[in-house]
């Protein structure tokens, strides 16, 4: 691999986004003629009055949309300086913002499909402090070999790449295409799909339940065969959310590639139909996350998120610190340890006090085997006596799955302090993996219900300027929690330690 040596940035004048930009403008109105041909194609090419008013105010809106549109273009500049990154914007009201470059903290190229037809892409720049408030400066649209250069131009303040590292820290390999029916997508993708689906309908004034062919699966099928139809359409379910997630990962993480760009600068490049690329500064990564899901964790599969500032509020940084897909969890170990660029350190299970144990076998029955009993016993009262039986065996075959899971999620706690590096592990429908630098540590906050007093325990939340704000180390002893964080962060508790009688 070549590596890029760092050149001067030079001052350009003000240049306009892409003309293309008005086509992207015009992409939102899509959704609403698919929608509007569905139904037409579900009602014969019925079309009633209020369908017809619909067509007639999406023509109205289009053109709204588009000579807003307009007169964005025409009013929106930026420009690139020796110093800084400047946009300018406004119609009425003319705004200029100005990011320093020493400032800026990732870059990030996204091209959803409208745009890789278009030939266009959209240029964010995450700066210190970015977050909720809004610190991101974002360009869309701009031409693939504008935004390439113009990112180039913001990274090339980095050096050479540091001796010793190895440049590329994983690529896509298909053999992971195992782990997708592992995930979220297997139920939650059918459910989001049919919920999006219905309330399109609802919306255009169809009900779903009406249609001839809906009615006619009905007779056939749901009341005759009732025994047989529940299971054939739970492993339709499963079937569909399996190809839905294999669907999404080869999407999501195709061309996949997970390197070192130079000393300074950790790349991500993934996607398909919607291409992303994100840079992460080194000075901004304050550590790494293992996730392992309870299926992926079955299968013997995690992966790995960045713990870093400058990637946007939640849900942007819910999308740009995923550093490689689900895989084996020894291959997400390595790129953990990769971005570390040390040793990925595994803290001791159990180390916290029974009393964790006795709390969330309490919640697990509290929360697991109690409503679904109740529910069962209301309704066998109030209906039929058989759901009455129902309620006995559900708590009795609910009792050791809750017990099991309150087991589990006492044996993933952990916590300790290797080198400059804490490390927090909890969760059992999703175990996590925290590795954070001790540096990066800004405050403590200790909590603790009613309950948690009367036992002892209290939970650390540490307070990091970068990934989710704070990570927490449920269920500690309360005695030894405060010398805990002492020694994690040292400053931050002295002084209400000394002052303890």
């Amino acid at each position: 691999m070549s590596t890029r040596t760092a050149r001067p940035v030079t001052t350009t004048g003000w240049r306009r986004l892409d003309r293309r930009t008005l086509l992207v403008h015009c992409g939102w109105l899509g959704a609403p003629l698919g929608s509007f041909a569905l139904a037409a194609l579900a009602t014969g090419g019925r079309i009633g009055a209020a369908g017809w008013v619909t067509l007639g105010c999406l023509a109205v809106t289009f053109a709204a949309i588009t000579a807003a549109g307009l007169a964005r273009w025409a009013r929106t500049d930026y420009r690139l300086t020796a110093d800084s990154l400047d946009l300018r914007t406004g119609l009425l009201t003319r705004r200029l913002r100005t990011v320093p470059l020493h400032r800026v903290r990732t870059v990030d190229l996204t091209a959803p499909p409208l745009h890789r037809l278009l030939g266009v892409t959209v240029l964010r720049a995450g700066t210190a402090g970015s977050g909720d408030s809004g610190g991101e400066l974002a360009l869309e649209a701009l031409s693939v070999r504008d935004a390439e250069l113009l990112r180039s131009a913001l990274l090339d303040r980095a050096a050479v790449p540091a001796p010793g590292t190895e440049p590329l820290l994983a690529r896509i390999d298909w053999r992971w295409l195992r782990y997708a029916p592992l995930t979220f997508w297997v139920l939650g993708g059918v459910l989001a799909v049919a919920g999006g689906a219905y309330r399109a309908l609802d919306g255009m004034g169809i009900e779903p339940w009406r249609l001839p062919f809906v009615q006619r699966a009905f007779t056939e099928f749901g009341a005759s065969a009732l025994w047989l139809t529940v299971p054939a359409a739970l492993l339709g379910i499963l079937a569909l959310g399996s190809l839905g997630a294999l669907g999404q990962y080869v999407e999501g993480w195709w061309n996949y590639r997970l390197e070192w760009a130079d000393s300074r600068t950790l790349s991500v490049r993934r996607g398909l139909f919607t291409t992303r690329a994100v840079t992460i500064e080194r000075d901004r990564l304050r550590g790494v996350v293992l996730r392992e899901p309870l299926l992926l964790r079955a299968g013997g599969g995690g992966y790995a998120k960045a713990v870093a500032g400058g990637l946007g509020n939640r849900e942007d940084n819910r999308r740009r610190s995923a550093l490689m897909p689900p895989a084996p969890r020894a291959t997400a170990v390595r790129v953990a340890a990769g971005a570390l660029r040390s040793a990925f350190p595994e803290p001791e299970s159990a180390r916290h006090p029974r009393a964790a144990l006795r709390r969330r076998r309490t919640r697990a029955l509290l929360c697991v085997t109690l409503p679904g009993t109740l529910t069962f016993a209301v309704l066998g009262a109030l209906l039929t006596p058989v759901l009455l039986h129902c309620a006995w065996v559900y708590a009795l075959t609910s009792t050791p799955v809750a017990l099991w899971l309150a087991r589990d999620a006492y044996r993933s706690l952990g916590h300790g302090l290797y080198g400059r590096q804490l490390v927090v592990r909890s969760g059992t429908l999703s175990r996590d993996t925290v590795v954070l630098e001790r540096a990066a540590v800004a405050a403590w906050t200790f909590s603790s219900s009613p309950f948690g007093r009367r036992a002892g325990l209290v939970t650390l939340t540490a307070a990091v300027a970068a990934g989710e704000d704070g990570y927490r180390i449920p269920d500690l002893s309360a005695t030894t929690a405060p010398a805990f964080a002492a020694a994690a962060a040292p400053g931050i508790v002295d002084e209400f330690l000394e002052r303890t009688p």
